[in-house]
């Protein structure tokens, strides 16, 4: 484990590594103290947009875990955060698929929400610029769908909050926001911009928020092809834990590979206590 050594930031994955659904995976709270008796500065961002960071705070303190909303980083906050760079809410409206994860950073960055796509005469006279964002959203319909592949065919610009095509619950593997955006590139031809991992913007935003350098953080995660692709695309250390979505065959045939393989959170205590 030599190459697991001075750890002064961790950037951790919620799904498959801390809890399948609303079931706590053995050894969380442990987990967390030893993070708090190494004084690891860290980072909770997941690809799942569908609760915010007040919603995952109360989650967790469910689990008998207290953490503070700023360690919470959300691809929807990120989404939100990507857009403000680039986009003035005075002149973009937005068109979300999802749930409130995906929403409330939108507006508390100022931006406005529109809920259906607008009649002939309001085009005529609606000068802003159009975004469609899409994130897990467990009140998929329709008309949701209708609405999105609407503005996407009038130019409005595509973003995906993340591109899992799987989702680790208490009840097993369900379809991710992955199979959401496939829907509307199949309706479209478009693909979307992707946000969260494996794309490097939400852990480079984490290493901002964290103000730490990438040789003394690591990425926990559950899935190569997003937590640990990710990491190797922002040049950050990563570990893959075993509960989730990857198996340890995955990694034998994968071109890209962390920077270890634990079973769970219980084994990386024990890694954090040993370098305590």
């Amino acid at each position: 484990m030599t190459s697991l050594t001075d750890i002064k930031a961790l950037i951790i994955d919620m799904d498959g590594v801390l809890w399948h659904g609303e079931q706590a995976l053995p050894g969380l709270k442990e987990f967390f103290q030893a993070i708090e008796d190494n004084d690891i500065r860290y980072i909770l961002a997941t690809n799942n947009a569908s609760l915010s960071a007040d919603q995952y705070v109360t989650k967790l303190h469910r689990m008998g875990v207290t953490v503070s909303q700023s360690a919470i980083l959300t691809s929807g906050m990120a989404t939100a955060l990507y857009l403000s760079k680039r986009y003035s809410p005075e002149d973009t409206q937005i068109f979300v698929v999802g749930e409130h994860g995906a929403r409330q950073p939108l507006i508390d960055l100022g931006y406005a929400l529109v809920d259906d796509y607008p009649d002939k005469a309001d085009q005529d006279v609606n000068h802003l610029s159009t975004i469609v964002v899409c994130g897990k959203d467990e009140t998929l319909n329709w008309k949701k769908l209708a609405n999105a592949t609407l503005f996407l065919g009038n130019g409005a610009r595509f973003i995906g909050t993340n591109a899992d095509t799987t989702l680790p619950t208490e009840r097993g593997l369900t379809h991710g926001n992955g199979a959401i955006l496939a829907a509307l590139q199949t309706a479209t031809g478009i693909a979307p911009t992707i946000i969260g991992k494996p794309e490097p913007i939400m852990y480079q935003q984490a290493l901002d928020i964290l103000q730490t350098e990438p040789e003394f953080t690591v990425a926990i995660g559950d899935r190569l092809e997003t937590d640990i692709l990710g990491a190797v695309r922002t040049g950050i250390r990563s570990i893959m834990v075993l509960t989730g979505v990857s198996k340890q065959e995955d990694i034998e045939s994968c071109d890209f590979q962390p920077t270890a393989v634990l079973s769970d959170i219980c084994e990386i205590t024990q890694l954090l206590q040993n370098q305590g």
